[in-house]
């Protein structure tokens, strides 16, 4: 197995590459590395054990974009998934990877017309994304035949036990063929998946990403939840309320980073970058400049900026998540050096939050959410420091000349005028609060919210528990204030549900049913962390 983390150096072809490069991707991660030549090599299964939000979907996605024939117009991979959320981005993934190849990557989800979902079917998919009640379902209809299919992939294995899935896998595996190549991830190795894995994949290949013990000792570490679109004004204002911003950002592709630089630069900021694609001279000049102190702002990759050793760092701006934990903490790390203090920083989109747990708990780290600086907080700051500086300057030796000039000018005008006036001059364009533009902030219920204002709820009881839709119904409104019409999109599987409910009866519905030493009833439904 190569120990590489180049995508060159890992058997894709120049197709793939070229996807790759597209997407601003410069190196494989740990799990990406270890399973991508193991798949071409399409000579066993995998079990593969790594968090979610590790890069997962290009692990196998891009393997299987290599060993599909674009000319067979048949269903030649399904990939399992937990939920209709990571079905959709998935299906998504693979498609944004697939480059010139003429691939049909569908998801199959219950919640979407079945008609709709007969039509692509009877076109001709080559790999096929889905939930496991909708799979069972094409296949009692044999609408979806899988004697056919070469690979089968498990995504959130252990997910998909959780949900109550594994009678419906081993269903689903029952109707393939024996010679396909199987490959199941699961961050967690419970005894059921081992059985199952024992059962029906026969001899496999284990590879497992190295959970490692991570500590930093920075002293402050916080986020905001913003909307991707707004990262870059909460950037800004970050840069503006600091005495001395110093400070390092960093962006998960190349093309993040040249997209934030040139904003900033736009702004009037005093911004370099590095990333891949820049040759070993410029980095070695923006790095003299950055340690120098002639810009202020340096934004990177996590690749280009290894090796980089700068003192005095007041701000890491994680502008985007990192894949995992340890580069979390390697970004952050470069901060709160040799007792000064710094901060790290974080942004994430309101789907991003379960990721950031999850970095935290690994990284057994003190990650606490704050509010962005508001526009009135960032003009008190500016007004602060040019009172500081105006009054630093009186202190300085002043030619006689200018107080015969302020002399004359007082004698003719209100010297309260004359001083407005003077700093309405100087600074009006700094303290235009028109120049930021507006935030929004999330609650913590709005990172579970969907576009409608809507919470999804995960129902731990189903058709085996004899529950229909309107039990369910009845089941909510008798223990929480709210009328029937309310609850909307209630699925009812064999073994949990969902629905929807308003947001602000979610937290309240979820706290009714929780009972001290129990599995909750009731839960916010996961969303996919992809």
């Amino acid at each position: 197995m190569t120990n590489s983390k180049l995508f060159k150096d890992l058997g894709l072809s120049e197709t793939s590459l070229k996807a790759i490069n597209r997407k601003g991707f410069e190196e494989a991660t740990e799990i990406q590395a270890m399973t991508i030549p193991v798949m071409l090599r399409g000579d066993t299964n995998i079990i593969a054990q790594a968090q979610t939000g590790t890069g997962k979907t290009a692990a196998f996605g891009l393997p299987l974009i290599e060993m599909i024939d674009p000319k067979q117009r048949s269903v030649q991979a399904l990939i399992l998934a937990p939920t209709r959320e990571l079905a959709i981005q998935v299906a998504e993934e693979i498609n944004s990877l697939k480059g010139e190849k003429r691939l049909v990557i569908v998801p199959i989800y219950g919640g979407q017309s079945i008609d709709q979902q007969l039509r692509r079917l009877k076109k001709g998919v080559h790999i096929v994304v889905g939930t496991p009640g909708r799979i069972i379902d094409h296949i009692n209809r044999k609408t979806l035949k899988l004697h056919d299919i070469q690979h089968l992939i498990l995504d959130e294995a252990d997910e998909m036990l959780n949900m109550g899935f594994v009678d419906d896998m081993e269903e689903i595996m029952k109707h393939t063929n024996e010679d396909k190549r199987t490959l199941l991830f699961s961050a967690t190795m419970p005894s059921r998946i081992k059985a199952l894995a024992t059962k029906y994949m026969g001899a496999y290949e284990v590879l497992a990403v190295t959970k490692k013990q991570l500590t930093t000792n920075l002293t402050e570490q916080i986020y905001f939840e913003v909307k991707n679109h707004d990262k870059f004004e909460a950037l800004c204002r970050i840069v503006d309320i600091e005495d001395n911003f110093y400070g390092l950002v960093f962006c998960r592709t190349k093309n993040d980073v040249d997209t934030v630089t040139n904003h900033l630069n736009d702004r009037g900021y005093s911004a370099e970058s590095i990333h891949g694609d820049i040759s070993q001279a410029i980095r070695e000049r923006t790095l003299a400049k950055f340690r120098k102190k002639n810009v202020n702002i340096l934004v990177a990759t996590d690749v280009a900026a290894r090796g980089i050793d700068v003192n005095d760092l007041t701000h890491v701006i994680n502008y985007s998540l990192p894949y995992d934990p340890e580069s979390y903490v390697h970004r952050i790390g470069r901060t709160g050096r040799a007792g000064k203090e710094g901060t790290a920083i974080t942004f994430i989109t309101p789907n991003e939050y379960n990721k950031l747990m999850s970095i935290q708990r690994f990284a057994k780290a003190d990650i606490k959410k704050s509010r962005v600086p508001s526009i009135e907080d960032i003009i008190q700051t500016k007004k602060h420091k040019i009172a500081e500086e105006l009054n630093a300057i009186m202190s300085d030796k002043i030619d006689n000349k200018f107080y015969d000039w302020a002399n004359n000018m007082l004698m003719e005008n209100d010297p309260t005028h004359i001083l407005a006036a003077i700093l309405n001059h100087c600074f009006d364009e700094e303290l235009n609060a028109d120049s930021y533009g507006e935030i929004h902030e999330f609650t913590g219920k709005g990172r579970q919210l969907d576009k409608q204002g809507k919470a999804r709820l995960f129902v731990a009881l189903g058709k085996k528990d004899k529950l229909t839709p309107k039990k369910l119904v009845d089941l909510v409104i008798s223990k929480v204030s709210m009328k029937a019409k309310e609850i909307k999109d209630v699925q009812v599987m064999d073994n949990f549900s969902f629905m929807n409910v308003p947001f602000d009866k979610a937290e309240q519905i979820v706290k009714s049913f929780k009972k001290k030493g129990e599995k909750p009833l009731i839960a916010i439904a996961k969303k996919s962390k992809r």
